[in-house]
Formats: structure tokens, C-alpha cells, sequence
């Protein structure tokens, strides 16, 4: 359960970083929103790191179903665009495909 803290929390920085990119390179905002960007973005690749998997390959594509949680949230709470009822749906199969991925049975590949 703590990897799902991990993972929102990894979100929200990557996103907060990324958004203040967008801010300047999409909106005209000073460079100075760089600064904030690059520390936010640090920031996400640190907590990214406290997740408990075996592969971080696995532990990147289970995360991104956190991740995409976290945007259509942030287009709410942060833009203040109402998501789609398509936006849930879509976000409810992530997450099922990120818990899969994470706690799902390991069969052997060969």
C-alpha cells in the first residue's frame, strides 16, 4: 500500500513539474518557472525511487497508472476543467492494469 503513496506523490511533483515548463514554454510565463521545474521534476525521480519492486521497468509502468489519476485530477482541481466521464473510465482501467502489473502473479516467460 505504501508504493501507492509513492506513486502519487512521484505524480504530483512530475506533474507540477512539467506543468511549470508548460507554463513558460506554452504560456509566455518568465524562465524563471524552470527553477521550480527542475526541482519539482528531481523531486519525482527520488520518491519514483522508494517504490518496492524488484524491476524499474515494472515499477515505471505501474506507476503510470498512478500518474494518469493524478493528471485528470490535476486538470480538475488545478485547471479547472471538469474531466469526462470517459476520463473515469479510463482511469479506473489504468489502475487495474497498474495493480496487475505491480501485485499481479510472476509465471515464468520461458
Amino acid at each position: 500500500m505504501l508504493n501507492y503513496l509513492w506513486f502519487f506523490l512521484a505524480a504530483l511533483f512530475e506533474i507540477a513539474g512539467c506543468y511549470a515548463f508548460w507554463m513558460w514554454l506554452r504560456q509566455g510565463k518568465s524562465a524563471l518557472w524552470v527553477i521550480p521545474a527542475l526541482i519539482s521534476l528531481t523531486l519525482f525521480a527520488l520518491l519514483l525511487t522508494r517504490v518496492e519492486a524488484t524491476y524499474a521497468g515494472r515499477a515505471y509502468a505501474a506507476y503510470g497508472g498512478i500518474y494518469i489519476i493524478a493528471s485528470i485530477a490535476w486538470l480538475g482541481v488545478i485547471e479547472r476543467v471538469r474531466p469526462l466521464t470517459s476520463d473515469w473510465i479510463g482511469v479506473g482501467l489504468c489502475v487495474i492494469g497498474a495493480t496487475i502489473i505491480l501485485l499481479g502473479p510472476r509465471w515464468s516467460a520461458a
